[in-house]
């Protein structure tokens, strides 16, 4: 009965602080808790607008718990359509040994993490210009046999996946700098802005990204980058530019919108 009380207060205490899934969040919570100070603590932490994940320390991702550790990005659940699109891609035009991929503002990991473990294996590398995001990536990515590297976009990769990457994972920041303060204060409080704030029309890391990566990619190599429904047209012209062929997908159920590029070669 005490239980069913205490769990009773704390969806009541979430539900009012804003928490859509309180039920799921109390229940969450409550097993994550050693003791009742600890519970206190972290009830107090989420209705204050603590993150959930960075509470718990880690995120239901594809499937795969993912370490994210506070101040890194959190993975979106619409995230999950790049991973398998990237998958289905892999699979159709990658046989006999093992992909190679590149997660590119890579955060805590996440994405080539869940690639990884979709494919069985691949030779994933992954790179973050925030020094707490790669030390998070790599307690995700670093028993996968994995390696995440410090540092602005293709700049620490080392210089031998010139021209050898099958897959290249991008979700660059992508939000106009006027529209961050129009983000819930999850996202704009506790999650760094670099990962956020992708400049003035959201597409300065996208451009920049699509200007590396034809010398990156290996013949056939897929880019894929997430982006917005309104601003997909342009993410698709940035890489057409490039010389990539473009397609634009899409999940409803999700809000999911990814252009994706194929460099010359593909069969």
């Amino acid at each position: 009965m005490t239980l069913v009380i205490r769990t009773t207060s704390i969806v009541a205490a979430l539900r009012d602080a804003g928490c859509v899934f309180a039920e799921d969040e109390a229940r969450l919570l409550i097993d994550a808790a050693t003791h009742p100070e600890e519970l206190n603590r972290m009830v107090d932490l989420r209705v204050a607008g603590l993150p959930l994940e960075h509470i718990l320390g880690w995120v239901d991702f594809c499937g795969t718990r993912i370490a994210v550790d506070p101040g890194v990005f959190v993975p979106r659940r619409r995230t999950g359509f790049l991973v398998r699109q990237a998958a289905l891609r892999a699979r159709r035009s990658i046989v006999g040994r093992r992909a190679v991929v590149v997660d590119l503002c890579c955060g805590s990991g996440a994405i080539g993490a869940a690639l990884n473990d979709i494919l069985g294996g691949c030779e994933l590398h992954a790179a973050d210009i925030d020094p707490a995001a790669v030390a998070c990536a790599r307690r995700n990515l670093e028993p996968r046999g994995g390696t995440a590297y410090p540092g602005d976009l293709f700049d620490p990769l080392p210089r031998r996946l010139l021209g050898r990457v099958d897959v290249l994972l991008v979700n660059a920041p992508y939000v106009p700098t006027e529209s961050i303060s129009l983000m819930p204060p999850e996202a704009r409080l506790h999650e760094p802005a670099v990962a956020l704030d992708g400049g003035a029309d959201g597409l300065d890391v996208q451009r920049r990204v699509a200007l590396g990566a034809p010398g990156w990619l290996a013949p056939g190599g897929w880019l894929l980058i997430e982006t917005s429904r309104q601003q997909s047209v342009e993410t698709a012209a940035l890489l057409s530019a490039s010389g990539l062929m473009v397609d634009v997908v899409t999940d409803e159920d999700l809000d999911a919108t990814l252009v994706v590029g194929a460099a010359p070669g593909q069969g």
